[in-house]
Parts: C-alpha cells; sequence; structure tokens
C-alpha cells in the first residue's frame, strides 16, 4: 500500500499498543520490551497478527525505546541494531502478502538536552543508529512518536533524513491546549515540520480520546493528520494500570476524529485489537474532511499585567536596581517542632537590617520542618520576605510544580532551585531520591511558570512572577566548570547566584572578576566560624566548603575560648570585600546561633 495517496480519499485504520499487551501477558514492569523481539518472539509476531487481522493497515515495530539511551537502563546499549532489526523483521513478515503499510517506530530518548550534554550524549547518533537499522530490517516508513520537545523531534528528523527519503510521520504527546511542553503551539511545530518535508503530523499518547478531539479542534488542516490516543486514564491495579475505554466510545471518538481532518487513526496506550476492530468498523466508510473551521484558537499567553491574587513581594533584584544593598541571612528551619526560638531568631535578624530570610530544604538530606510552612507563617505572621530552596531530590515535576504554584498563591516569590544531596547521605538513607530534574532544568521549568504554563505546556491562566536564583561555587578546584555552569543556568533563567561559604578575601576579588560578564547579582555566602574544630569539620566533611589552610591556622592557633571572636573578625574581613565588589551578601546562620548573623547583618548594613 501506497499510504500518501490511500490517505488522499480514504481513512486508513492503524494498530494499537503493543507495551500494553505484552505487559497483559505476565511480563514486568520492568521488562525490556524492545528485547522481546529476540528472546520470544513469537509474542510479537501475534500482537501483529491480531492487530492485523482487526483491520489495521499501518502496524509498528516494538521497537519504541529502541535507542541507547533508554536501552542502557537494561545493559542492551550495545544491542541497538540487533533488537531493531529484529522489530522490523517481526513486523515485516506479518505484512508478508497483504495491504499493510510497516512503521518502524521510534520515541524520544528519555533524557533532557541538558542531560545528553552533560553525560556527552549525541543524540543525532542515537536516533540515526536506530532508524538505520530499523530501515536495514526493511520499515515502508518511520514513525516518530510522542515526542514533547519539538527540538529533539527535529533532530531525530533529520537524522531520518540524513538516510532515507521514505515518508515519515512525526507525531507529538500534546496536552489538549495546544502547547507542547516546550512552550511551542502544536500548529507551529507542524508547520515547521511541514517545511522540512514532513509528510504526516499526528498526536498520540497522553490524552484519552474525547481530550485527543479537543485537540483536533485546534489543528488546521493544512496536511496529512494522525491520532492515536489512549484508551483514557488508566487505574493502577495490583501493579498494572488497567484502561477500562470500551471500544463502541473509541469507535465513536473515531469518527468524532475523523470530522476535526484525521485521516489515519490508530491507538496509544491501553488500547488492543479489540479497540482496533472497533475503529476499522467505525471509519471503513469515512472520507477525509478536507475543510473545517477551527473552533478553538491556541491560546496566547496571558497578559503580565494578569496575576495571582495573594499580595506579592517586592523583588530584591528592585531593591538592589534602586540603590540599595540586599542582606539575604539563611536561618534553616529546625528539626523539631520547637519553633519558637526559630521565630524569635528571624524577628532579630530583620530588626538587624536583613531583607530576606532563605530557608533551606532539608539541607544535607536531614529532615526538617517544611520550609514552605515556615516561610508561610514568617510571611503571614511576621511580614518577613521568605526566600524558599526548592531541592530536586524530594518530588517529581509534578510535585515540584504543584509547591510552586503553592509558593506564588501564597504571594512568595523568591525561589532558590537546587538539585539537593542525595536522600542516602541524609537521616534517612533508605528513602529514595527522585531527581526527575536537575536544577538547571527546574531552573526553566520556573521561568516557564512565569511565562503563564505549566512544564507540559498548560496554561495557567496568569503568571507567576518568581524571582529565580541558583547557587555558585566558588571553592571548586575547576573554578572554569563552576562558571560555565553559572552561565548555563542564567541562560535557562536564573536571576541571581547565591555561593557556598567563602573565607578569602582573594576569592571574593576573584568571583567578581570571574563573574562580572553574567550581569547578575551574586550574594556571596558569608558563615561566622565558631572554633577551630568547627572549622576542620567544615573544611573536611561537608560537600562544597573549603576553609583554607591559613584561616584554620588562625582559627587554631588561638585558645578555644576566643575561637568565635576570630571567628567573627575574619567574617567582618569577608564583608567588607564583598562589600566593595557586591551590592548584596548572603549570611549563614551557623546551627541557629543568630546572634553573630543579627551582628554580621548590623555590620554590612553601615557599609
Amino acid at each position: 500500500m501506497n499510504l500518501l495517496e490511500e490517505l488522499q480519499e480514504h481513512v486508513v485504520c492503524g494498530d494499537g499498543a503493543m507495551g500494553t499487551l505484552l505487559l497483559d501477558q505476565g511480563l514486568p514492569m520492568e521488562s525490556c520490551l524492545e528485547e522481546v523481539c529476540v528472546a520470544d518472539p513469537d509474542r510479537v509476531r501475534a500482537i501483529h497478527r491480531d492487530y492485523i487481522a482487526a483491520g489495521a493497515r499501518v502496524i509498528e515495530t516494538n521497537s519504541f525505546g529502541g535507542n541507547a539511551v533508554r536501552l542502557s537502563r537494561f545493559g542492551f546499549e550495545n544491542r541497538v541494531a540487533e533488537f531493531n532489526r529484529a522489530a522490523a523483521k517481526l513486523a515485516r513478515e506479518g505484512a508478508a502478502g497483504k495491504d499493510i503499510c510497516v512503521a518502524g517506530s521510534v520515541g524520544p530518548l528519555g533524557i533532557s538536552a541538558l542531560e545528553a550534554e552533560e553525560r556527552g550524549i549525541d543524540r543525532a547518533r542515537c536516533f540515526h543508529d536506530q532508524i538505520e537499522a530499523l530501515l536495514d530490517g526493511g520499515v515502508d516508513m518511520i514513525f516518530l512518536e510522542t515526542f514533547m520537545d519539538d527540538v529533539e523531534m527535529q533532530i531525530a528528523l533529520e537524522a531520518k533524513n540524513s538516510l532515507s527519503d521514505c515518508t515519515t510521520i512525526c507525531s507529538f504527546a500534546c496536552e489538549p491546549e495546544g502547547r507542547l511542553a516546550s512552550g511551542v503551539p502544536i500548529v507551529e511545530a507542524f508547520a515547521k515540520l511541514r517545511s522540512l518535508g514532513v509528510q504526516i503530523t499526528g498526536v498520540n499518547c497522553m490524552n484519552g480520546p474525547h481530550a485527543t478531539v479537543q485537540l483536533l479542534q485546534r489543528i488546521p488542516i493544512d496536511g496529512l493528520l494522525a491520532a492515536y490516543p489512549n484508551a483514557g486514564y488508566p487505574k493502577y491495579i495490583d501493579g498494572r494500570f488497567i484502561y477500562h475505554a470500551a471500544p463502541d466510545y473509541f469507535a465513536q471518538a473515531a469518527r468524532e476524529m475523523v470530522a476535526e481532518g484525521a485521516r489515519l487513526i490508530g491507538g496509544c496506550c491501553g488500547t488492543n485489537p479489540r479497540t482496533i476492530a472497533a475503529i476499522s468498523k467505525a471509519v471503513a466508510e469515512l472520507k477525509p474532511v478536507k475543510a473545517k473551521p477551527v473552533r478553538v484558537i491556541t491560546p496566547v499567553p496571558p497578559p503580565p499585567e494578569k496575576k495571582v491574587s495573594a499580595t506579592a513581594e517586592e523583588s530584591l533584584l528592585d531593591k538592589i536596581a534602586a540603590g540599595k544593598r540586599v542582606i539575604i541571612c539563611e536561618l534553616d528551619p529546625p528539626k523539631t517542632l520547637a519553633l519558637e526560638k526559630y521565630f524569635r531568631g528571624a524577628q532579630e535578624l530583620v530588626r538587624s537590617g536583613c531583607d530576606a530570610i532563605t530557608l533551606a530544604d532539608n539541607s544535607l538530606a536531614i529532615l526538617r520542618v517544611s520550609n514552605l510552612a515556615v516561610g508561610a507563617m514568617l510571611k503571614e505572621r511576621f511580614g518577613i520576605t521568605p526566600l524558599l530552596h526548592l531541592s530536586c531530590r524530594d518530588k517529581n515535576v509534578l510535585g515540584l510544580q504543584s509547591e510552586l504554584l503553592g509558593m506564588a498563591a501564597l504571594g512568595m516569590r523568591h525561589v532558590l532551585p537546587l538539585t539537593g544531596d542525595p536522600a542516602r547521605v541524609g537521616d534517612h538513607p533508605a528513602a529514595s531520591s527522585v531527581y526527575d530534574v536537575n536544577s538547571i532544568e527546574l531552573i526553566s521549568i520556573i521561568k516557564k511558570l512565569n511565562e503563564g504554563f505549566s512544564h507540559a505546556g498548560k496554561s495557567l491562566k496568569a503568571r507567576t512572577q518568581f524571582v529565580i536564583g541558583c547557587t555558585f561555587n566558588p571553592n571548586a578546584k575547576n573554578l572554569d566548570s563552576q562558571v560555565n555552569r553559572l552561565e548555563r543556568k542564567v541562560a535557562a533563567g536564573a536571576q541571581f547566584a547565591m555561593t557556598q561559604p567563602v573565607f578569602d578575601v582573594r576569592l571574593v576579588k576573584e568571583t567578581k572578576r570571574r563573574t562580572a560578564h553574567l550581569n547578575i547579582p551574586i550574594f556571596i555566602g558569608i558563615w561566622p566560624l565558631m572554633s577551630a574544630r568547627q572549622a576542620e569539620f567544615l573544611h573536611h566533611e561537608v560537600p562544597g566548603i573549603i576553609v583554607p589552610d591559613e584561616v584554620r591556622k588562625r582559627m587554631a592557633d588561638v585558645p578555644p575560648e576566643n575561637g568565635s571572636g576570630v571567628g567573627m573578625e575574619i567574617a567582618r574581613e569577608v564583608v567588607a570585600a564583598v562589600g566593595a565588589e557586591f551590592p548584596g551578601v548572603y549570611l549563614i546562620t551557623p546551627f541557629l546561633h543568630f546572634d553573630c548573623t543579627c551582628e554580621l547583618a548590623r555590620f554590612a548594613r553601615k557599609m
């Protein structure tokens, strides 16, 4: 079958899910499904056979995750060619002698562009190697599916085009509102793909039949369109995802998809041969719709003046722009529910000249009272501006965004995204570390919230007003690497930086020299040492902190009872150096000993 010719005058039925059926047959959830093409090919043959019998005229290879990145999770990164050739061969066998097209399924790599860069992964090469193997195996076309990032889609498409001019289907997973997770409206992404020679664009996964119809309503008919919805939303029962959308319901939705311009219709997660049989029967006599009104216009970003209702804080950056010195003081939430001393310390810090209290997020993976709760109490009870750390360790992308939206609803603006110390180093070593994203990726997510959209591209109907910070470690042995990482954070959306504690006046000047080109405020961290023993502990046991030899010697050369006095003297010297180079300072309170931080805040305010 020549699919492009067929789609000019007919609606064509595709196949349904492969992974769902393999898992339904008892394969463990953590299985490498692409390996089944080699380890148990009869399973895959049977699924292809059942879909063809149900009426599918386009079948996809069992190769969605067959790239080196995804296969590396199972130790199979060197078997890309083997698995993909086998997948193509099995589908080719099923289509033999029939009027059937075989599409080589290619999914995204499953990592962000930043992670690929940090791991030294050549994304184009990964796609090239997989697609080359599928073509060698005899597929008729390439189906790039379930992409959420238009840039990654273009990388995959360019890899495919370097190998073959065969038909390409490019399909995105997209919210019903019509905006990709990358922030690009799907209509724009489709137009770009068509300009690059893509013959069929489409949508698949993420949405059930009803939401897919809603999405198609936003898409004008400017070319051949495919739709492969999920079978609704699943329930998680006994370790399995169970879908409940009935075939007849799916069939009715398929007719609505045709009315919205779809010409190639199949199914994604949760669908099965019964679903495809219902779709095939429903669209058999339908003709393609070649013109329609676009019923819903792709939404534009909300206007800048449309904000969340809570009274928002004055930006620390606005204070700096007005020529004011900004003093940030860290006061970690306590480890117990005895909060009186904490609140007393926060009030004393503000009275001493502190502009904002920054609250760590279970630093060193040690349990503390929620910084969101403590920050809300500081703001509501005492009118104190909180600057919340937000760690990627404890929450997935959904939870991180939910917390951020909660902050915005409470009028909190200042946030410091962190990757976070792994849970295994803290007081709950059996706890899981999430790390869906790292700090740079979280910065870009927050920047998108400020534009009015979630990470999935869904409109928030208002813009958040976050002032986005980032961390910078000038103590690192390889300062070039740290500056490079800081540049990437600024490019992602960071508006200011806060450093690890610095004890060396010379390093303050060097930090200024190395970061001046970024044109963002740098808040140098200053920790007043209490004793020689504490100096040794920080230097040897706390990651990211270096106490220079001369400072540790200076602390060791005085009697223990004079240690805090010398530590304060060193801190004042660093504060003075920071005041000469930077518009603000970041004072770190050691172990709730806020008296010394109050003294430093008063000293910094008088400069």
